[in-house]
């Protein structure tokens, strides 16, 4: 009885620790692995599609995902990104100017200061980087928040040029200065080879301040009217001023860009009061 006892116990240990030995083992553990890579991918698809479109050797996915990384987006996917893409942008802002910078002064040999300056901020500005991005359809891949993928700030230029920025930034990190210089310039060829007037090159806000000075001596003044929406959705509006009476109103995502459409206005303005 006690043998029959003991042999009666032996199956049972056995029966029970085996099974648990191969679960460690099942094909749903190896899924589970194969899920998470298969999610990794999944993530940075956009960042596979831009690096196959900039015809350079990407070898950190993960950073040109980041500089694709709006802050509505980590606002609805915290577990997706560790954080938006502005201090990529605040790289990315350096070594755009310091190329822009250095071409444009071997370009134009007999150009002063001025005129360097004024080519300089053409091809840096909202518009001109917005332009650079949609040449790389930079817009395409944005990752963005519900709200602002359906108002389409994929095509938002104060958007498209502050991923521009970014995106620079991180091409900087991954590859080094030569590489992204090489390619920036590329990229911007017909700006900077573009032979224009000094009038032609200058924003709204520097004619609208030369037309009023010599006009009246005075300057515009520009007022911040209201500024709504959350932080990452602010619409700004601006009045402007000139000899006490407003001129111009622009709205638009950044008072920078506000500002411009003001001075557009303004500009018009005053140019049909005197003709």
């Amino acid at each position: 009885m006690p043998r029959r006892s003991e042999r009666s116990r032996t199956p049972s240990t056995t029966s029970t620790s085996t099974p648990r030995s191969r679960a460690a083992n099942t094909p749903t553990g190896r899924e589970s692995d194969a899920a998470a890579s298969l999610r990794r991918g999944n993530v940075n698809e956009p960042a596979v599609r831009l690096a196959a479109r900039l015809g350079l050797p990407v070898r950190d996915l993960e950073l040109l995902r980041q500089a694709l990384v709006h802050s509505s987006y980590i606002h609805e996917h915290p577990e997706d990104a560790e954080a938006p893409n502005e201090r990529l942008e605040f790289l990315g802002d350096s070594v755009v100017n310091l190329a822009i910078s250095e071409a444009l002064y071997r370009r134009h040999p007999v150009d002063d200061e001025g005129m360097l300056s004024a080519r300089r901020a053409a091809i840096v500005s909202t518009t001109g980087l917005a332009r650079l991005g949609s040449r790389v359809e930079l817009g395409a891949e944005l990752l963005l928040g519900g709200g602002e993928s359906m108002r389409g700030s994929r095509s938002r230029p104060s958007l498209l040029a502050a991923a521009f920025e970014a995106l620079v930034g991180a091409l900087y990190l991954d590859l080094g200065y030569e590489a992204v210089r090489t390619w920036l310039l590329e990229l911007a060829t017909p700006e900077i080879e573009q032979d224009l007037s000094l009038g032609s090159l200058k924003s709204p806000k520097s004619q609208l301040q030369e037309y009023t000075q010599r006009l009246t001596g005075g300057r515009p003044i520009y007022h911040l009217v209201e500024a709504t929406g959350p932080d990452h959705e602010r619409t700004f509006q601006i009045d402007v001023e000139v000899e006490g009476r407003i001129r111009g109103t622009g709205t638009g995502p950044s008072r920078r860009i506000a500002e411009t459409a003001a001075a557009t206005m303004a500009l018009d303005s005053l140019r049909r009061a005197v003709s």
